[in-house]
């Protein structure tokens, strides 16, 4: 680790002393410092990449969102949605560029390099995020987690084609029955930056507050449970 300060090193330090066997891991803000599904969802709609009336339909939804009249979940929902109809290889192919050129270079030294040691001892490590399901498969491949352990914002899939069938949302009290339905026990330590993760830091034993956003803060300040700002 001699690429990362001291600060960074105590940090990953902290964690591995735990000796956790299970791990989970928001994405957006946690991993890395930008919005992956956010911006995915703007370059989408900015390069024509689904048809004209479901780019116009998202941008005033989008909006709405914005404006606080559509809920967190219901926005990250429909996010993957406006994908019915399309090929799956074509979108997953789309985010797989995206995520190289516009996510990966915002990446957290030190959280990748606690994802990489904490998969070295072994630990079972989750993505838990409510960006689509095609994002965080890229950059889970980028940080070496198989692909069986994302939960992501999720529709099913038919013949290679996209449908607007919601798997799930993990987004809220969403994140912890998404780990609920995958793992007979609760992570043994979870990291997270948002008011959507607060259920999912909340039932693990060892809470990290990761980058956090002010609400957060306030809650991790409150409950007791250690903060960590990136470098």
């Amino acid at each position: 680790m001699s690429h990362l300060t001291t600060f960074q090193s105590e940090f990953i330090e902290s964690v591995l002393r735990l000796k956790p066997r299970v791990a989970t891991f928001d994405c957006d803000g946690t991993l890395w410092s930008v919005d992956a599904g956010e911006g995915f969802f703007s370059w989408e709609l900015e390069n024509k990449f689904v048809p004209n009336e479901i780019a116009s339909w998202a941008r005033q939804r989008y909006a709405d969102y914005k404006a606080g009249k559509v809920p967190e979940d219901v926005m990250c929902g429909e996010m993957v949605k406006l994908h019915r109809g399309l090929r799956e290889e074509v979108v997953q192919a789309a985010c797989d560029a995206f995520f190289a050129q516009s996510v990966a270079p915002h990446i957290f030294a030190e959280m990748r390099e606690l994802v990489r040691r904490l998969l070295e001892s072994e630990c079972e490590v989750w993505a838990v995020s409510s960006s689509n399901q095609w994002i965080i498969r890229s950059a889970m491949r980028s940080f070496g987690v198989p692909q069986n352990r994302i939960l992501s914002a999720e529709t099913s899939v038919e013949d290679g084609i996209i449908s607007d069938r919601l798997v799930r949302v993990p987004s809220g009290p969403g994140k912890s029955e998404a780990i609920r339905s995958m793992l007979n026990s609760t992570p043994d330590c979870a990291f997270g930056n948002a008011i959507w993760d607060r259920e999912m830091l909340a039932m693990s034993e060892h809470p990290f507050v990761i980058n956090p956003n002010p609400d957060l803060k306030a809650i991790a300040n409150t409950s007791g449970w250690p903060v960590y700002q990136p470098e």
